[in-house]
């Protein structure tokens, strides 16, 4: 503990109300010019001056813990996030001290988070991918800048246009990151999320649902107000999920019609649907105004239930963790390839049958 921390926390006892924060209460009396210190374990007092120092100093978890939260320029939603990331809320400031000497962890997204404690009070903060908690060979990062390039590609250096898809690249970590640090950082790698996570505590998430989101497109999007609701649905079930979004989606079809899609288990919502979500939208509008027609194939059952895995592992995005050698999966390459020799003619079309020319407005 410092003795700027103790000046500042006697100058603040002399306030009108003095000081109560997490358990601590200090009071000046104007009349005798005396304080009395109380935590939760014990009250002190009257104390002049001299023994307010020595107090303080006696306690100085609740001292610099107060000082850290109380004396900085953090806003409302940032000072709520790095609260919730040390679990201010579950643990008095004993309990929450002894637990940052060892690190407490959270995970926020594909990120986890790290909150440690010096011997002043000040929080450091680390990250990393949540697959890489148990490595310790990762580039190391002290700028938070450096996310912008971290977030845009994944590990297979793919360029990421969903910053929330859950395909975070691995191998980094941000290390003695402070408050400031951190929150920006995250921003960097997904933005907004703090802001939202916290005007949803503060139930005041402005949520887009589908029909106003869709009604006010403009341009080569002002087609997707056509989507019927049963569509509606699909495109969530293709976007909206855990598998694709770490969002929790809290939008519908409208206030008045939910989706029956589950909504997700991300720890930060989704107040309307994405430009991700609109763009695909769009190519769906389009598609759903042809007609069905009806063809006949031959196809084996075997070969019908194969075109059912490939789709699925197509879906999935397992496409590449399907062994070379693994002839019972229906997705595997050989088993595909084979399919396409046997069924595919020299024009591609599968079983020889002619494809109907598509709807010119798709």
């Amino acid at each position: 503990m410092t003795n700027t921390q103790v000046v500042t926390l006697r100058e603040a006892a002399s306030d009108e109300g003095g000081v109560s924060f997490d358990g601590l209460v200090v009071t000046r009396d104007d009349n005798s010019g005396t304080y009395t210190v109380t935590t939760p374990e014990a009250s002190h007092g009257p104390l002049e001056t001299d023994e307010l120092m020595a107090v303080a100093k006696s306690n100085a978890a609740y001292v610099t813990n107060w000082y850290y939260w109380t004396q900085s320029d953090l806003t409302e939603d940032e000072w709520a996030f790095l609260r919730w990331l040390e679990r201010a809320a579950e643990n008095d400031v004993r309990d929450r001290y002894e637990a940052l000497d060892n690190g407490i962890e959270r995970a926020w997204g594909e990120i986890s988070v790290t909150t440690t404690i010096s011997e002043t009070g000040q929080r450091q903060y680390s990250l990393c991918n949540v697959a890489d908690r148990e490595h310790t060979a990762l580039n190391e990062h002290t700028d938070p800048l450096d996310a912008r390039q971290i977030a845009k590609y994944d590990d297979d250096g793919h360029y990421r246009p969903l910053k929330t898809a859950p395909t975070l690249q691995t191998g980094w970590q941000f290390t003695d990151l402070t408050g400031t640090e951190v929150l920006q950082t995250i921003d960097f790698i997904y933005p907004a999320t703090v802001q939202n996570w916290y005007l949803e505590r503060q139930d005041e998430l402005d949520i887009s649902h589908w029909r106003e989101t869709a009604e006010r497109q403009t341009g080569i999007y002002d087609i997707i107000d056509e989507l019927d609701p049963e569509a509606v649905e699909w495109l969530a079930t293709a976007c909206c999920v855990d598998s694709q979004c770490l969002k929790r989606r809290q939008w519908d079809e409208s206030e008045d019609s939910p989706l029956d899609v589950p909504r997700g288990d991300g720890a930060f919502p989704c107040r309307e649907p994405c430009s991700l979500v609109i763009a695909a939208a769009r190519k769906w509008t389009r598609l759903e105004r042809e007609e069905t027609r009806e063809y006949t194939f031959e196809l084996t059952p075997s070969e019908k239930a194969q075109i059912e895995d490939l789709i699925d592992a197509v879906s999935d995005g397992r496409t590449d963790d399907i062994r070379e050698a693994d002839m019972k999966d229906g997705a595997n390459r050989y088993r595909a390839r084979y399919l396409r020799a046997k069924r595919f003619d020299e024009n591609g079309q599968l079983c020889g049958v002619t494809t109907d020319a598509t709807d010119p407005d798709s």
